[in-house]
């Protein structure tokens, strides 16, 4: 029995797209967490939550550039090329999230919150792709 749950988690961590939810999973709380919390911090600015977005997207950054070369796609060496190329596809769904964010609060009246998580969905297809064929391609 225990042997069978050891084999299935062995499966499941062989899976390059298992690892990319996991560490996508685990960052994307991590981000959100600080999003959520500099979304309150500075929820005296009308643009606060704007702010507290920017801050979430430059820590989880570098938190998630380090487990998914380490554990996702399993790469080594070429850290500045990998990072540069990395930050670029961050930089397509930053600037998709950083224009979409306001239209979905200001324009259609949703929560900062409830929007952010919507965007989250889409980016992270986009990620993988970009990351997979582009940022860690050897």
């Amino acid at each position: 029995m225990i042997n069978k749950i050891f084999n299935g988690i062995s499966v499941l961590l062989d899976s390059e797209k298992f690892r990319f939810l996991l560490v996508g999973g685990f960052n994307t709380a991590f981000g959100f967490a600080i999003y959520a919390l500099f979304t309150w911090l500075l929820r005296g600015l009308e643009f606060g939550y704007m702010l507290a977005l920017i801050i979430s997207q430059v820590a989880s950054l570098f938190v998630a550039f380090d487990l998914h070369k380490k554990f996702t796609f399993k790469t080594q060496g070429h850290v500045v090329k990998d990072f540069i190329r990395f930050t670029m596809v961050n930089a397509v769904n930053y600037a998709f999230n950083l224009l979409l964010l306001p239209i979905l609060v200001h324009g259609f009246k949703f929560n900062a919150l409830v929007a952010q998580l919507s965007i989250l969905i889409f980016t992270t297809v986009v990620s993988f792709i970009g990351h997979k064929y582009f940022s860690f391609r050897r």
